[in-house]
């Protein structure tokens, strides 16, 4: 049976092929730095709990670690992105009072979750947010957090896999980003020992894309840069999975000729795209529950 990260790597091999509207500057590599070694951000990540509570609460963040197309719309705080406004909200609430259990997960709403994130319980996301919460906490079932890590025996690649399964919003094929980036999560807030956690690919979604185009890795075609460029929202669809795709298969060769993880040059490059100086190009905004 293929394993999830060679899916993946084949399924975006296939699209950056035959990509219309994407193509792939490898000359330009050169220009990807490497940056700080991985690690989460402990004012936005509740991680002083125990295993048990930890696994648990970044299981519930990345439950919700999706909506880029709308966090133009969100109340953020101050300095903060869209991703690290709802992380640092969720783990004050974990401070105060622990992760939602299985059972409470399963019944939350979006007006809880729209008041323990600061933002207006009418808003789209809030109600897709609890829909992703309900899908955990019935995915989670009678199981602790610990219990689902136990039950991939050790594989990054199983854990993602079993969470891309047993959820929907995680089911994002061809690229299973947020599946992924779960067992990075809790590999880098010491929590498990996963073996093939360098197995894993980038985390494509719309940052990481955003980051090689700026630095001429990827070419877009002259409809979709304008397109994005005057910050309309893309449709999912072809050019949207084109765009991920070939980040995935650049930073494939990136992370080969540099000598890293992908997981690693992933990191290295969302950090990078945390600057101004990318903060002021618009990237490409699809909603969507996969980023």
């Amino acid at each position: 049976m293929p394993r999830l990260g060679d899916i993946v790597r084949e399924s975006c091999r296939e699209v950056a092929t035959m990509a219309r509207s994407v193509a792939i500057d490898l000359d330009a590599a050169p220009a990807v730095e490497p940056g700080p070694e991985p690690e989460l951000d402990p004012d936005a990540h509740f991680l002083e709990g125990s295993p048990e509570e930890v696994a648990l609460g970044l299981l519930t963040v990345d439950a919700v670690n999706f909506g880029s197309g709308w966090f133009p719309t969100l109340r953020k705080r101050p300095d903060r992105s869209g991703y690290t406004t709802i992380a640092t909200a969720l783990a004050e609430r974990f401070r105060r009072e622990g992760p939602w259990s299985a059972r409470e997960l399963v019944a939350i709403e979006g007006a809880e979750v729209a008041g323990v994130l600061g933002q207006d319980p009418d808003h789209e996301l809030m109600g897709l947010y609890a829909e992703a919460l309900r899908q955990l906490g019935g995915f989670l079932g009678s199981r602790s957090a610990l219990d689902v890590v136990d039950a991939a025996g050790g594989s990054a690649e199983r854990l993602a896999a079993d969470l891309a399964a047993g959820m929907p919003f995680f089911d994002d094929r061809g690229f299973y980003k947020r599946a992924q980036i779960v067992p990075s999560d809790l590999a880098l807030a010491g929590v498990v020992e996963l073996d093939d956690l360098d197995r894993l690919t980038i985390f494509a979604d719309n940052l990481v894309p955003h980051v090689l185009r700026m630095d001429g890795v990827l070419r877009y075609a002259p409809d979709l840069a304008a397109h994005i460029d005057a910050g309309e929202l893309l449709a999912p669809g072809a050019a949207e999975r084109e765009i991920r795709a070939c980040a995935v298969v650049a930073c494939e060769e990136i992370a080969g000729r540099l000598g890293v993880a992908p997981r690693t040059l992933d990191h290295w490059l969302w950090n990078r795209g945390q600057s101004p100086l990318y903060k002021a190009a618009p990237r490409h905004r699809t909603r969507t529950v996969f980023y």
